[in-house]
């Protein structure tokens, strides 16, 4: 059930609010059961076989936290949180060790082809974030159906944001139909959505199409030529950005619907003047997981350069590794990790480097570290790398009128959020605001329906 489809819009989500309105009004002590009920059903839509996987994980570490509420254990925590990392990798990196282990001469490791649960990385972290804070003294304990509706919560359990229980547990309480702003957070959070829509299906969607022919192109060994290579290029940049960044408008528009505040995950990256900004504005819930609960258990900035140098390198590689089973995620990360690591290097030497140039190099860092996370092998980066520096043919009909458009938004226009909430109520407004979803949801219904980039991780 895409956010982006018929059945989510015109019968899921009408259907849930209707029901979260009436159950809030006549029993309020059944809004959060029903929230939870709506989760499980939202997230079964996609595969039942995977809607016991995920009420055990949430069972399972409800267990453990109150457990180690009574009796708290020095490795009882420790030992949840290896196995709910475990659990991760059988899933998503079973094969990938099985294909680098039938690397070396004389082994055959068996690939066991196993479905990749949706969301499995982001629930995962929501448990490791809960129980990491509940051994350092800074979490509470939580009845069941609050816990279970912190990590199956329907807008963000798919792609996230990644919320932190503190950010979200107390609003749980809040009758949200009480507020006097009540009227106001549902209109804006209509909004969201809208906005969040037309992000995914006028600019992300389209960009799809410059994007796919050339990487499958490279993945099958043709040659690609200096125009492809930065049209698909260039139109991958953007499309990760407004088909992410568009959920996310949508999981923040969903959420205030029931009437919760879920935490921005973008805030203008391609705006960014160094590689540090660019993780300050892109992805900002998982940019802060990996400082919070990897950056800083390794050491951080508190040991020595080496140490900090050191940590970042293995805290984006593993980043990129936790974004997909594959070397070129690997690699992805790692040369984030370096870059993060040389930006280090040069603010102790006191280099300064003016905003223009700043800006230029990291655009054009991401921009072709986004080829090996788009590419599905080095061979595939390669044949793109290749024409991208110009050691192809030249070729012609290089595609820019959306791409264009796309950047001119993605660094020039505000983001969703901003723009949202500092719009005044007008009848007009929200004229132009229904006039916008209606072209979207013809536009849904006129072309092909695209998954959103981040449910494949």
């Amino acid at each position: 059930m895409l956010f982006n489809s018929f059945v989510f819009l015109l019968a899921f989500l009408p259907a849930a609010l209707i029901l979260h309105a009436l159950v809030a009004r006549a029993a309020p002590g059944w809004r959060l059961p029903l929230l939870v009920g709506l989760s499980f059903v939202f997230y079964g839509w996609w595969d039942i076989r995977f809607v016991p996987l995920l009420a055990g994980s949430i069972l399972a570490n409800w267990c453990v936290a109150r457990l180690y509420r009574r009796w708290p254990g020095r490795w009882l925590i420790p030992t949840a949180i290896a196995a709910n990392l475990a659990l991760l990798g059988v899933f998503k990196y079973l094969d990938f060790f099985a294909d680098l282990a039938n690397l070396i001469p004389g082994l055959e490791a068996p690939r066991m082809g196993l479905a990749l649960p949706l969301g499995i990385s982001f629930f995962t972290f929501h448990h490791i974030m809960y129980l990491a804070d509940l051994r350092a003294g800074r979490a509470p304990g939580f009845g069941l159906v609050k816990y279970a509706l912190y990590i199956a919560f329907f807008p963000q359990v798919l792609a996230g944001p990644l919320v932190r229980w503190s950010e979200i547990m107390h609003q749980f309480d809040a009758q949200p139909y009480a507020r006097p702003d009540a009227a106001e957070r549902f209109s804006r959070g209509l909004m969201l959505l809208t906005v969040g829509l037309a992000k995914k299906v006028f600019l992300g969607d389209p960009l799809a199409a410059y994007v796919n022919p050339v990487f499958q192109a490279a993945a099958a060994g043709k040659a690609v030529t200096v125009a492809e290579a930065w049209q698909a290029t260039l139109g991958f940049t953007f499309q990760i950005y407004f088909d992410f960044s568009g959920y996310t408008d949508m999981a923040l528009g969903i959420a205030l619907l029931f009437g919760l505040v879920l935490p921005q995950n973008f805030d203008a990256p391609y705006r960014a003047t160094s590689l540090r900004d660019f993780w300050r504005r892109w992805h900002m819930t998982l940019s802060r997981f990996l400082r919070d609960y990897l950056y800083i258990p390794l050491g951080g900035n508190r040991h020595g350069l080496p140490r900090q140098v050191g940590a970042l390198a293995a805290t984006m590689t593993l980043g990129g590794l936790w974004h997909g089973a594959g070397l070129t995620f690997l690699a992805w990360g790692a040369l984030h990790g370096i870059g993060l690591g040389i930006g280090v290097l040069a603010r102790r030497a006191r280099i300064a480097i003016p905003v223009p140039a700043g800006w230029l190099l990291t655009s054009l860092f991401v921009m072709l570290t986004w080829v090996l996370f788009r590419a599905t092998s080095f061979e595939a980066a390669l044949i793109l790398f290749k024409g991208l520096f110009g050691l192809a043919p030249k070729g012609s009909g290089f595609k820019w009128r959306t791409i264009a458009v796309a950047a001119l938004v993605a660094t020039v226009g505000p983001t969703a959020w901003d723009a949202v909430h500092r719009l005044p109520p007008r009848r007009l407004l929200a004229f132009g605001f229904a006039l916008l979803f209606v072209l979207v949801l013809l536009k849904i219904g006129d072309d092909a329906n695209y998954e959103f980039i981040y449910f494949q991780f």
